[in-house]
């Protein structure tokens, strides 16, 4: 199938390396050049303009946020705006607001595009290992015309319905991921505070009934004090400001996501916005007085 990847960070790249990977033809097309290199020399082709994803069957999207994908897809003269992409599909595996989202889904279907949502649970390694989960939402006939193509990407392709139902499960999947970052950060500081070594910590931990996946992975990384960003503490922020907004607008209070919010902001303040979200455990450990680097 022909495909087109829009968005070349780190996950638009480990996404159409694996689109790549499956036999596809791929074109690819980021605002800043010089990040195609390594997917042109393994067969994609890269585009001029984003207009040109058209040549394809599907265009997929893997923008930094809201506005990015507004501003790519709405703008004038943006992707909407292409007689040829009638008939044609649109995938935005994106994280953005539901509003947004619904604006771009009135745009498109006006113009006759089929559009998914298809946001993801994972980072790159995750993609580039074949384990990604991706969540969609949509009309169930433009899905099940897609599916087989989701899954090259990642196998675990779950369909939660029409409308923006993936945004809402996405934005719920974050806030248990933010919240599990400071959890398991104010446990190691709380270790290791008396004395426990941070290993055998950890080792007990991921062996317990709170070793989920997400804390198993990051127990290497924690071992080595590698705060290397599989994603980063601004973008968790940026993910937070959405739930936070989301939550508000259905009337739901959310009083530790308001409190996990407010300590990304200071991590963020404090210089470690771009580090992996797991920086929380620098900030805590700082004010501890356990950390003064």
């Amino acid at each position: 199938m022909k495909v087109s990847v829009l968005g070349l960070g780190q996950m638009g790249s480990a996404i159409a390396g694996r689109l790549v990977d499956a036999g596809h033809t791929v074109g690819v097309w980021n605002r800043t050049k010089g990040r195609a290199a390594e997917l042109t020399g393994r067969g994609a082709v890269e585009f001029d303009a984003p207009q040109d994803a058209w040549t394809s069957e599907v265009c997929i999207t893997m923008l930094a946020d809201s506005a990015a994908l507004t501003g790519l897809i709405l703008a004038p003269c943006g992707l909407v705006e292409n007689s040829s992409a009638r008939g044609k599909f649109l995938i935005d595996m994106s994280t953005v607001s539901p509003e947004s989202s619904s604006e771009v889904a009135r745009v498109a279907t006006s113009r006759g595009i089929r559009y998914l949502r298809a946001p993801v649970s994972g980072n790159p390694g995750v993609v580039r290992a074949g384990d990604l989960t991706v969540v969609v939402s949509g009309a169930a006939d433009d899905y099940a015309a897609m599916e087989a193509l989701l899954r090259d990407i990642g196998p675990h392709v779950h369909y939660a319905g029409a409308g923006e139902a993936a945004r809402i499960v996405k934005l719920g999947l974050n806030l248990m991921v933010a919240g599990t970052a400071e959890l398991l950060a104010e446990s190691v500081a709380l270790a290791e505070a008396h004395g426990v070594d941070r290993s055998s910590f950890l080792e007990i931990v991921a062996a317990s009934a709170v070793g989920s996946p997400l804390v198993k992975y990051k127990v290497g990384p924690l071992l080595a004090d590698d705060y290397t960003s599989t994603f980063s503490t601004r973008l968790m922020r940026k993910d937070v400001d959405l739930i936070l907004a989301t939550a508000a607008a259905g009337g739901v209070p959310l009083p530790v996501t308001g409190l996990v919010q407010q300590l990304l902001q200071a991590c963020v303040s404090t210089g470690l916005g771009d580090l992996d979200f797991t920086s929380l455990l620098i900030r805590l450990q700082r004010e501890a007085g356990q950390k003064t680097d």
